[in-house]
């Protein structure tokens, strides 16, 4: 796996911008005439300013895949708000989406995934079970969830 970086050099690739819109969910990238409504009403943007997502789908148009390494891709957290406020019906979330899967195809993951894919080895869920949620579970007609699954570890092994 690659590490995120924030280098600043720019590589452009002519088929970057095809890629995305070839990946699912990325269809619409060629659509963005860059208004900056997904921006606008972007709450991740109003926390961190190195999220955009106009310039992001705008690095994305121009073939600069270097987009793929950098960190703040990741924390779209997918609420919505630029998808339904974007005129040309561009699915910004998507796109978003679309980019961060081709950087896992890339092999450049987070952090935070990689953590993820840990805790779900270790224990088959990414959070604990605990008497609790069993509770709940059972009340809801769910089954009970009593001990470590390793199928989930299994098939994470497969890969």
């Amino acid at each position: 796996m690659k590490a995120i970086s924030s280098n600043k050099k720019t590589e452009l690739d002519t088929t970057f911008r095809s890629r995305v819109i070839e990946h699912l969910g990325g269809e619409n990238l060629g659509a963005c005439f860059q208004c900056g409504t997904c921006s606008a009403s972007c709450p991740i943007q109003l926390i961190d300013e190195r999220y955009n997502p106009r310039k992001i789908i705008r690095r994305a148009l121009l073939g600069s895949k270097d987009v793929l390494s950098e960190d703040f891709i990741w924390l779209c957290v997918n609420c919505y708000s630029c998808y339904e406020r974007c005129p040309q019906d561009v699915r910004v979330t998507e796109v978003i989406n679309a980019i961060k899967n081709l950087a896992v195809e890339d092999g450049i993951v987070h952090p935070s995934l990689v953590k993820l894919i840990e805790v779900l080895k270790e224990r088959g869920t990414t959070y604990e079970v605990g008497k609790l949620e069993n509770q709940k579970r059972e009340r809801l007609g769910l089954p009970i969830i009593d001990k470590k699954s390793d199928d989930i570890k299994k098939i994470l092994d497969k890969k």
